[in-house]
């Protein structure tokens, strides 16, 4: 056997050992490298070694960080227009609530609402709590005012119906001028609150007037004096059942239907009520 056979031979398990070990290691960092969050901590650590035995580069890197943390606060800072136009009283203005001060009852009418009418849970919770305070005030059942609201004016603060009722529950506000004197005049028909505040007086006045609930609806949505009021108390009335359930703890779906609305029926000509200009027939009682 020659020498270089001999040599061969003697390499060839060692060449054989460092094949299995590049491979091994090869393999091990693949593996490491399918998941980039553990690569990337590989490369921190690394990073981390080799700066803490450069000072002069940890300073560096410190002073870029400082650098890009007051940039950061730098762009934070209001523009000097901003600052001219700043109102920290402001949120004084907004019609909302911390949903976790209301009661369970209230909390879960909410949430509901705010799903069926796709409004912020905030403003409604204000709303919600207000019908409750002033429902027991006026002897009139919160999950009605509540109802009249959703069917008026789906939860729009500025809602106009062509006859010019106006606001959440949709007073007519040039009648009712004289229960706007005490807010301030009749822009608040456009303050939810105290849109809501006229509305149940109003109906609270229309059922007792009428003599009951479904024909004070009737008054107030100025369908006294026709035939049909086109659907209007039976949506309120199955919007008022749907609540109630939701504040007793029951499941009703956000999107569960109301009755179906039919055109209104005029009256006879002795029993109509006056005439808007553009020929609709209003009670001038909301």
């Amino acid at each position: 056997m020659t020498a270089r056979e001999k040599l061969k031979d003697l390499l060839s398990p060692v060449l054989r050992s460092a094949g299995v070990f590049v491979r091994d290691v090869g393999a091990g960092l693949l593996e490491v490298s399918h998941n980039s969050l553990a690569l990337l901590g590989l490369c921190v650590v690394a990073a981390a070694i080799f700066a803490g035995g450069r000072a002069d580069l940890r300073a560096t890197v410190e002073q870029h960080a400082l650098d890009w943390l007051l940039a950061r606060q730098e762009a934070r800072d209001p523009s000097p227009a901003m600052i001219a136009l700043a109102e920290p009283d402001a949120v004084s203005r907004a019609t909302a609530v911390d949903l976790s001060a209301l009661p369970r009852q209230q909390a879960a009418v909410v949430q509901w609402l705010s799903r069926r009418y796709r409004v912020a849970p905030e403003p409604v919770g204000r709303l919600v709590q207000e019908a409750w305070q002033v429902g027991q005030r006026m002897g009139i059942e919160p999950t009605l005012i509540l109802a009249v609201m959703a069917i008026e004016s789906s939860f729009n603060p500025f809602a106009q119906s062509p006859v010019g009722a106006q606001g959440l529950m949709q007073v007519m506000t040039r009648v009712h001028d004289d229960k706007y004197e005490a807010f301030g005049g009749t822009h608040a028909a456009f303050d939810p609150v105290t849109n809501l505040r006229v509305g149940v007086q109003v109906l609270k006045e229309c059922i007792a007037r009428a003599g009951g609930l479904e024909a004070g609806l009737r008054t107030y949505v100025g369908a006294a004096n026709l035939t049909d009021d086109g659907g209007y108390v039976g949506k309120v009335l199955a919007e008022q059942l749907h609540l109630r359930k939701v504040a007793d703890g029951k499941q009703v779906a956000f999107n569960a239907p109301l009755p179906s609305v039919s055109p209104p029926v005029a009256a006879q000509p002795s029993d109509a009520a006056p005439s808007s200009p553009g020929g609709e027939q209003v009670a001038m009682l909301r």
